[in-house]
């Protein structure tokens, strides 16, 4: 199903009756992730999960976008779609969403779901650091007058060789909207959640490492976390009989 929000053509998912669920995706993926939590919940919940701008079928937005802009746009949907206080899911960067509306009150769901969540803005490896290090330098050597007939060319190829692979796949709208959320830290407000929180988290994520999950949950008072074991950053789709039967018993 498709839905215009601000002029944008969107993707969307509506199945089932009962309790009112969003389901909001991780970065560059789309609500396919959640076929085995959709069809675990929609014969007793009303499911809803919609595909981001530039996801998905969804049309990409025209300027890139921070943190307040997709919290915007998952309120101005879910108005449009008759959605009220439903059970909140997310996924990586769909979780930081959640966590973002949820801390700041503009929403005030009776439960939330957290899987592998982004939110928080982890500490660099020296190798990191020293990779932004050098991508700078050679940012500012290539805007000497001497490289400008060829500065865009070099800095495409200096973006794929530092850049992640999330951010090397982006058109150039999505690649500064990364760059806007992953500097976005949230730890801060997280303490305002009040509602029942589940955490559900990969032993080993690279993405957003299980530390995070462990400082997530000392900052929000009614909240548990459930690990994974030997999964990663999809850990609900690695092991979908394991998380299914944690969320069925949380739901």
């Amino acid at each position: 199903m498709n839905i215009k929000i601000d002029g944008l053509d969107i993707e969307y998912t509506d199945v089932g009756n009962g309790t009112p669920v969003l389901l909001l995706h991780g970065w560059g993926s789309s609500f396919d992730v959640f076929g085995g939590i959709i069809n675990l919940l929609k014969n007793r919940c009303r499911v809803v999960a919609v595909n981001f701008p530039g996801c998905g079928n969804s049309q990409i937005m025209e300027t890139a976008w921070n943190l307040d802009d997709y919290c915007n746009f998952v309120l101005k949907f879910m108005k449009a779609v008759d959605l009220e206080n439903p059970i909140m899911f997310g996924h990586s960067h769909g979780g930081r969403v959640t966590l973002k509306m949820a801390a700041s009150g503009i929403v005030n769901p009776p439960k939330i779901v957290l899987l592998d969540s982004a939110g928080l803005i982890p500490k660099k490896s020296f190798k990191q650091k020293c990779r932004a290090k050098s991508f700078k330098v050679i940012k500012n050597v290539l805007t000497l007058p001497m490289f400008k007939n060829h500065s865009e060319e070099l800095l495409n190829k200096a973006r794929k060789h530092y850049g992640s692979a999330d951010y090397n796949a982006a058109p150039q709208v999505l690649r500064e909207t990364l760059v806007s959320l992953v500097n976005t830290d949230i730890r801060d407000i997280l303490p305002n959640i009040k509602c029942p929180t589940l955490l559900i988290w990969g032993e080993n994520d690279t993405a957003t490492p299980l530390s995070d999950a462990k400082i997530i949950e000392g900052l929000i008072g009614d909240c548990g976390l459930c690990v994974i074991k030997g999964t990663g950053h999809y850990s609900f789709c690695e092991k979908p009989f394991e998380a299914n039967a944690i969320i069925n018993s949380f739901i």
